[in-house]
């Protein structure tokens, strides 16, 4: 999509924006010059922990905690990460919990393989 469709949008409109490493579902308050106010209505996905220019990195100076955007705060995000939504919006509540499940989710399984990858590695290491 481009930009000047997007300048056509009206406030109201439901959107999806990327907020740092997060995903929200809302409605567009403004768009001020080339970002957009976005109220959120709901966590798509929860942000990722740590630093972001070190990933998976854990023994970094600031290892930073992201917590979600809050139920109708209002967020300045680039229009270029602000698209249309037109899926029901789901609530919040539900929505923070399922997003975050599913960050806990996807963490676990990385760790859970990084221990079954580390087993065969130290174990082709007696074999080598």
């Amino acid at each position: 999509m481009h930009n000047s469709s997007k300048k056509a949008w009206e406030p109201g409109t439901q959107v999806k924006m990327m907020y740092k490493t997060g995903l929200y579902a809302g409605e567009l308050v403004e768009i001020n010059g080339p970002r957009a106010v976005v109220k959120v209505l709901a966590v798509l996905k929860h942000p990722e922990q740590g630093d972001l220019h070190h990933p998976y990195e854990p023994d970094v100076p600031f290892f930073h905690e992201r917590r979600a955007l809050s139920y109708t705060e209002k967020a300045l995000a680039p229009l270029g990460d602000v698209e249309l939504y037109e899926a029901d919006i789901p609530d919040y509540r539900e929505s923070l919990e399922r997003s975050l499940h599913g960050e806990i989710n996807r963490i676990d399984k990385l760790k859970r393989w990084s221990e079954r990858a580390l087993e065969q590695l130290h174990r082709l290491q007696t074999e080598y």
